[in-house]
């Protein structure tokens, strides 16, 4: 034993000579073994509590450090969608030759409801995938059927997307109100909650569908056809004249009005409450004054949006179809907007010599 400890003296003042130094657990072997079992117990407990005690606090900082990313993301959240609205309002107007505005959207129509004047219109009579916008027909739907609001519905394996693989914060077992429902498919667009509506109908999911299309034949919807009650199948088709029909249709319904212009909702879903919010963000502008909207998208049919605003004290319905962009949607509502502002009232109130919608 004695040897060894003199070898290792030896080796650790060469080492210091050359500007090395011995690892710390030799040194620490080197004394424990010349004190004897009694020093080695009394070093191996001392490690475990220095060890010990930074452990925790690295795990309070990890938490914390997650806590203010979680802040920071909601922050940096928030603040991109108001940069994205600011965006959208400062949208720059731009002419074509024949002093029309240049528009990103495939296919459009803008219309004066009380008059049935058209506006602008590209490709109004395209039958085209609607998207989202179905959800319009699926409230008017749930809204003619009566159904007590107040009664609690659940989300169910059946509403899962199994044809877009959509996600949604409605997980399997969520119970809600109709009325909580209605409010949810209408202003965020959630496809489970549209699905949860159209089975809890009388007679199931396929007779909601049925009365669907009823009901557009009903409005006079001829270019128009629904297979399902969320948008997600490019099989639900309308043209935008169509749709500007059913838009007016849907104006008449105040829950419709109220829930497709809220800007957001808190809902509280098992033990958390989640915020939702409106997919047009043109509803928290002080620009616009919009009576009822919906948004639109899955791959075929491109971004979609259908509005009844209020321009120059007279309701104005913008069908905006296959825009192809994340934004270009509202920035072309935006754009038809101040064309017609700079043109005057003349524009919007002018009469046409055709059924009203």
């Amino acid at each position: 034993m004695r040897f060894r400890n003199l070898a290792i003296a030896m080796i650790s003042l060469a080492m210091m000579q050359a500007g090395w130094s011995l690892p710390a657990s030799a040194a620490t072997g080197a004394a424990a073994s010349g004190s004897g079992g009694a020093a080695t117990k009394t070093v191996k407990k001392s490690a475990r509590r220095t060890v010990s005690a930074p452990a925790k606090q690295t795990v309070k900082k990890r938490v914390s450090r997650k806590a203010v990313a979680r802040q920071e993301a909601r922050r940096v959240k928030v603040s991109l969608r108001r940069d994205a609205a600011a965006a959208v309002d400062s949208t720059p107007l731009q002419l074509d030759a024949a002093g029309l505005p240049h528009l990103r959207s495939a296919a459009f129509l803008v219309m004066n409801q009380n008059t049935g004047h058209v506006i602008l219109e590209r490709k109004s009579d395209s039958v085209l995938p609607i998207a989202s916008i179905t959800k319009l027909m699926t409230a008017m739907v749930v809204l003619d059927a009566g159904q007590s609001l107040a009664e609690e519905i659940t989300i169910s394996e059946g509403d899962i997307d199994t044809l877009k693989g959509t996600g949604s914060r409605l997980s399997l077992g969520t119970r809600l109100s109709r009325e909580d429902m209605l409010h949810l498919a209408l202003m965020s667009s959630e496809n489970r909650a549209a699905s949860a509506l159209a089975r809890h109908y009388p007679g199931g999911e396929a007779a909601f569908v049925a009365a669907m299309n009823v009901k557009a034949r009903l409005i006079g919807l001829t270019d128009t056809h629904f297979s399902d009650p969320t948008g997600l199948t490019p099989e639900n088709v309308a043209s935008p004249h169509d749709l500007a029909r059913m838009v007016s249709a849907a104006s008449t319904y105040p829950l419709i009005r109220e829930f497709s212009t809220t800007s957001e909702r808190y809902v509280q879903i098992g033990s958390r409450v989640h915020r939702f919010g409106n997919t047009n963000s043109l509803v928290r502008s002080p620009e616009w004054e919009i009576g009822v909207q919906k948004t639109g998208y899955i791959r075929e049919a491109g971004r979609c949006l259908v509005m009844q605003a209020w321009l120059m004290n007279q309701p104005v319905i913008f069908v905006l179809m296959d825009s192809d962009g994340r934004y270009s949607r509202t920035a072309d509502a935006v754009r038809i907007k101040k064309w017609l502002e700079a043109a005057g009232p003349q524009r919007v109130a002018k009469t046409a010599g055709k059924e009203n919608i």
